[in-house]
């Protein structure tokens, strides 16, 4: 039976990829803040005959909490696969905003991405997967965006150097570059963007978003499945995005 560890899996893209690979008989170790919502979707989520599907609540970008993944790791076998998918939003100008202010999505995001990533890897063998969720803003540009930006960016790379440096392990590091999906970091202020009148007109009856309409979380957590499974045993160091067509329009 094949282990997956999932972050960000209490909600949005993250809880749809654990619901998938549960439905595929992987069994589950989730990372997310909330231990309530977490210890809730472990009860519900299917599991296969012999599954333990296992729960730890924290920041993944602390060191504390790869240590506590690092202990729980050890009475597996194996781990097959890492879906990164936790991450954050937040807007900061950067060249007005306070430094620490800017920083904290790189910081939490990136620096996320590389604990898990080095926690999870020995304890990987030939085969292995690491998967992170990027983003399309990780190489396109947005008003008050660019710090979320450079996290995404940060992690972009940091996929294409460890597939590199984990190839002769037969580790195998991609990345997936959603744009608009329709998740709760969709809402502000109790409202969602992707209902506004400005996401309409820009991309539901303008020409930005071929497909016109917002994708589904599930829709995303497919490719990060077909990832970690065996028709992406050739694929290493890609990014695959996922946006209804939005990046290939002006």
């Amino acid at each position: 039976m094949k282990t997956v560890i999932i972050t960000g899996a209490s909600s949005g893209i993250g809880l749809a990829a654990a619901r998938r690979f549960a439905a595929e008989k992987w069994q589950l170790i989730l990372l997310a803040r909330r231990e309530e919502l977490l210890r809730k979707i472990v009860a519900e989520l299917p599991a296969a005959p012999g599954a333990l599907h296992r729960y730890i609540p924290g920041d993944y970008s602390l060191r504390s909490t790869a240590e506590q993944l690092t202990e729980v790791m050890k009475s597996y076998p194996q781990i097959d696969a890492l879906v990164n998918c936790a991450g954050i939003t937040g807007s900061a100008d950067a060249v007005d905003s306070e430094l620490d202010k800017w920083r904290i999505p790189f910081d939490t995001m990136f620096n996320g991405a590389v604990n898990m990533t080095r926690a999870v890897v020995p304890f990987m063998k030939e085969g292995g997967r690491i998967v992170h969720v990027t983003s399309i803003h990780a190489f396109r540009a947005e008003m008050g965006s660019s710090a979320y930006a450079c996290a995404k960016a940060a992690i972009t790379q940091f996929c294409r150097g460890t597939a590199l440096e984990l190839a002769d392990r037969g580790i195998l590091v991609n990345a997936v570059a959603p744009g608009f999906i329709d998740t709760p970091m969709s809402s502000a202020s109790g409202s969602s963007e992707l209902e506004t009148q400005w996401f309409k007109d820009n991309y539901v009856t303008g020409n930005h978003l071929p497909l016109r309409r917002p994708g589904r979380p599930e829709e995303a957590a497919g490719v990060l499945y077909f990832l970690c499974g065996p028709d992406a045993s050739y694929i290493t160091g890609q990014t695959i995005t996922v946006d209804g067509g939005l990046t290939i329009t002006f």
